[in-house]
């Protein structure tokens, strides 16, 4: 019998019983808009990169977690950095009490990044560094790194993620203020252009915009808007929008909806390609919208964890039917603390099953004519769409983030989303229904106190072999190029490969930029 009862996907588009609508007009994949994706032939050609994000305690650990997952046939490392990093403080310092090696790997050094990456060489692999703020700092690491084993540098890949829009908007990672942030941003583009070329300069994220509690539609409005911002900054620097622009990257979350996270994915490439083209693009791969995609954190249950697997299952599906270059899984046991090696494992082996076993890698853009993901890639990009106009009318992302725009509108929708869990209205499983008196207990991962302790050591042994006039006058010479609006990368990088420190790094350039509160 039929009913006339309304559903919705999660950012609230009515999905009608039955889709019968003609397809939109004939797009192939590897063309403008790329709505069908980036590659003719996407996987058939080549697997999206799977990465397990890692990082915690000290390098030497971490170092050997990457070993791990190497000799497992992961086929590129995702570097997670623990709080004090991200914001530019180094171990020692009072701010990092309680947090070293805790949410990620402690670097306050070329010397910790010789150890983290310690037999592993950086021209075999590819590295995505999830790192903002304090993103240029850790570039310079990594390419000193490279540097001393003698690799080519116009050859190494990899990403930093360097998005600070999304800071200031969801995640709070920030150090100095917009203007200041966004210079250095632009500073790393021409420098990278010139000296890796083959590096992603920013992954614009709406992951973080995600799992902040936005909508799968304002997440692409939001990280599309970020991204515009970026490149108008760079495009007043002089910068060539053709050369740059094939250096951006876009990192998205994926959610439990499949078929919503599909049509996000596919409208997400479609309007990319569209603004890069009204902003001046010309080449088509600087018009390209390429993504990494992680798992949604969020939606990990603590309550009976092991199902989890299921859902991060589904949401690596969504990704690969989307069109993603790379993929990381999240453990089924994130709810509770950092992934064991257990449960690192069985993410990179739900990956691995997905593309030996699923036959979802097989065609390009398999549900490309279906009329119902047809229908929704085409009422998610009007949506988003709807929130850039808005977003542009406010004068673009920095000033709707000056005035709480998108602050607001996420914790509108972070709001909601609980209001339906708690009225069960949305139903997830195990938290609000079908609950167990057991849920599961699993052996957590837990992080040594003494960490802190370790890394203050190492630093303290480092200032007193380096040479401190070096140091002295390599950080003098940062300061002058922050001052002066010179870039600032060659003194970044001469300045760690002298062995200053993340922290005397941040410190400098505080002095001149101070700090946003």
């Amino acid at each position: 019998m039929p009913t006339d009862k309304k559903i919705f996907t999660d950012s609230g588009i009515e999905i009608k019983a039955v889709y019968d609508q003609p397809v939109p007009p004939n797009e192939l994949p590897g063309e403008y808009p790329f709505t069908r994706g980036v590659q003719p032939d996407m996987y058939r050609g080549r697997l999206w990169t799977m990465r397990q994000y890692a990082g915690f305690s000290t390098a030497e650990e971490s170092n050997l977690r990457y070993h791990y997952l190497l000799s497992q046939g992961v086929n590129g490392l995702s570097v997670a950095f623990d709080l004090p990093t991200q914001i530019g403080y180094d171990s020692d310092h009072p701010l990092a009490d309680g947090e070293v090696g805790k949410v990620g790997v402690a670097i306050d050094s070329l010397e910790d990044m010789e150890l983290l990456f310690k037999d592993i060489r950086l021209d075999t692999i590819s590295s995505s560094m999830t790192i903002n703020a304090s993103g240029f700092i850790l570039l310079a690491f990594y390419i000193a790194l490279a540097k001393k084993q003698g690799a080519n540098l116009k050859e190494i890949t990899g990403t930093i993620q360097n998005d600070i829009l999304k800071e200031y908007a969801a995640r709070g990672t920030y150090i100095y203020p917009p203007k200041a942030s966004m210079r250095i941003i632009t500073d790393i583009f021409e420098w990278c252009a010139r000296e890796v070329p083959k590096w992603n300069t920013i992954s614009i994220s709406g992951y973080h915009i995600r799992e902040a509690g936005s909508t799968a539609v304002q997440e692409i409005a939001f990280t599309l808007s970020n991204g515009k911002a970026y490149v108008k900054a760079a495009l007043e620097k002089g910068l060539d929008i053709n050369v740059f622009g094939k250096r951006l990257s876009f990192f998205f979350n994926a959610h439990n909806n499949l078929f919503e996270e599909v049509a996000k994915f596919r409208a997400a490439r479609r309007m990319w390609a569209k603004m890069m083209k009204a902003l001046g693009a010309t080449d088509p791969k600087a018009m390209m919208l390429r993504f990494h995609t992680q798992t949604g954190g969020s939606t990990l249950t603590a309550q009976q964890p092991i199902n989890n697997i299921a859902r991060v299952t589904i949401q690596a599906l969504s990704a690969v039917l989307g069109g993603t270059q790379s993929l990381h899984t999240n453990g089924y046991d994130e709810a509770l603390s950092l992934p064991t090696e257990e449960a690192a494992g069985i993410a990179l082996r739900t990956q691995q099953i997905l593309a030996f076993e699923s036959g979802a890698p097989d065609t390009a853009d398999p549900l490309a004519g279906s009329y119902f993901i047809e229908a929704l890639t085409d009422e998610v990009e009007t949506a988003a769409l709807k929130l850039v106009e808005k977003i542009d009318a406010m004068g673009g992302s920095v000033a709707a983030i000056e005035q709480g725009f998108m602050q607001e509108e996420i914790a509108k929708s972070a709001y909601e989303y609980q209001r339906r869990i708690e009225s069960g209205e949305k139903i997830i499983v195990g938290v609000n229904k079908f609950q167990a008196a057991d849920n599961n207990p699993v052996p957590v991962f837990r992080i040594d106190e003494s960490i802190q302790k370790i890394q203050s050591d190492k630093l303290k042994q480092l200032k007193e072999k380096r040479d401190t006039e070096k140091v002295n006058a390599v950080l003098k010479r940062l300061h002058a190029n922050a001052v002066s609006g010179e870039n600032l990368m060659p003194a970044v990088v001469e300045a760690v490969e002298n062995y200053c420190t993340l922290g005397e790094i941040a410190d400098e350039l505080r002095k001149v930029f101070g700090e946003y509160k």
